[in-house]
């Protein structure tokens, strides 16, 4: 399993920005699709984005369209999040995961520990 570790998270006023990582110490992070999840009190987690690990293309839940950006940049072995023009809904921990393509289809090798991000009004 990877180990994986989510920083950046904190408290910010609506309409500020964080920026998350999500680290490994994997010689092959490079290898991995990387998913950012969020999980808010009472709520299900949801997927908020990931980043290919083929082409560096890219998907976004619609919530956070033209706010958050995800990027890696080969060998750093981290992928960012980040979240401009925050509001209060996006308040949640916040999630990491990687998966790996293997045979046709993707499995998950690990996830991290969460960072909190809390919004306020």
């Amino acid at each position: 399993e990877v180990q994986l570790v989510e920083s950046g998270g904190g408290l910010v006023q609506a309409g500020g920005s964080l920026r998350l990582s999500c680290a490994a110490s994997e010689s092959t992070f490079d290898d991995y699709a990387i998913g950012w999840f969020r999980q808010a009190p009472g709520k299900e987690r949801e997927g908020v984005s990931c980043i290919s690990s083929f082409d560096g293309s890219t998907y976004y839940t619609d919530s956070v369209k033209g706010r958050f950006t995800i990027s890696r940049a080969a060998g750093q072995n981290t992928v960012w999040l980040q979240m401009n023009s925050l509001k209060p809904e996006d308040t949640a921990v916040y999630y990491c995961k990687a998966d790996v393509y293997v045979t046709g289809r993707y499995s998950t090798v690990g996830w991290g520990q969460g960072t909190q991000v809390t919004v306020s009004s």
